[in-house]
């Protein structure tokens, strides 16, 4: 590939859609003199960058994930939570298995991954999953046995309703009670781990679609920009309408009557 015989705006083609050049054409793209050439090189250098980080990331996360498939453990779960801190709302746990063939560079905690990106790759890991649960735990629940031991069931529960038994789970920091399979708790899994990433993934999705629904259902609070935290937005609806059903009674600074 000579890009001296090539239009710029064809380069420009070529390089929107190519994914590996060897040193020598490397080396041409970076002689041509001509600044069209020279901004669409650079553009597909830096791409290409980004992706080799991507990967690199990839392959760091799915250390644990690639030492058990080596051991023979065949169906390995991610479980993840999202919201023990709102105010509002469920928590919501998530139980994802993963094959060792799956690839989505750029998964990682949800709190990472932009909203947009994060419905992409929910699409993705509930289409290719091996398989995928989801469970919470609601504000009643909470209030009543408090927010650790709600997510704890939450999350056992998650586990239990996977259409395949795992053979182990790694956990984001916890070990979960009444588990019969082996567990490997890590903490800061959902960066550490593909599996608790894209557990993270799904129940992060799974949550903000709940409170947008209930902002529709109880609107004032803001539930579908602040996801039930206590933004300042929300703090001063509560002092007005004082909390609603799914506000968790337990919490401070949600004002109950």
């Amino acid at each position: 590939m000579n890009p001296h015989e090539m239009t710029i705006k064809e380069v420009k083609e070529f390089l929107l859609t190519c994914k590996s050049l060897t040193e020598e054409a490397q080396a041409l793209f970076a002689a041509d003199v001509r600044s069209g050439v020279q901004a669409a090189y650079k553009q597909w250098h830096r791409r290409m960058e980004k992706a080799q980080q991507l990967h690199q990331r990839w392959l760091d996360m799915s250390t644990h994930e690639q030492e058990l498939w080596e051991k023979g453990y065949a169906h390995i779960a991610g479980v993840d939570e999202v919201g023990r801190g709102p105010l509002a709302g469920p928590v919501v746990t998530a139980a994802v298995i993963l094959s060792p063939d799956f690839y989505l560079p750029g998964l990682d905690d949800s709190k990472k991954v932009p909203a947009a990106r994060r419905e992409e790759m929910y699409e993705q890991i509930m289409e290719q999953a091996v398989a995928v649960s989801v469970s919470l735990s609601d504000a009643a629940l909470i209030d009543e046995i408090n927010i650790f031991q709600a997510t704890l069931r939450a999350m056992q529960t998650a586990v239990q309703n996977l259409s395949i038994v795992p053979d182990i789970t790694l956990n984001d920091a916890v070990t979960i009670p009444q588990l019969s399979v082996e567990q490997r708790p890590i903490i800061g899994g959902d960066g550490k781990s593909i599996s608790i990433a894209a557990a993270s993934i799904i129940a992060k999705v799974e949550r903000d679609r709940m409170m947008k629904e209930y902002d529709t259902q109880y609107p004032g609070y803001g539930f579908a920009s602040n996801m039930g935290y206590g933004t300042a937005e929300h703090l001063a609806a509560l002092r007005v309408q004082g909390p609603c059903r799914i506000h968790r009674r337990s919490f401070g600074g949600v004002l109950v009557p």
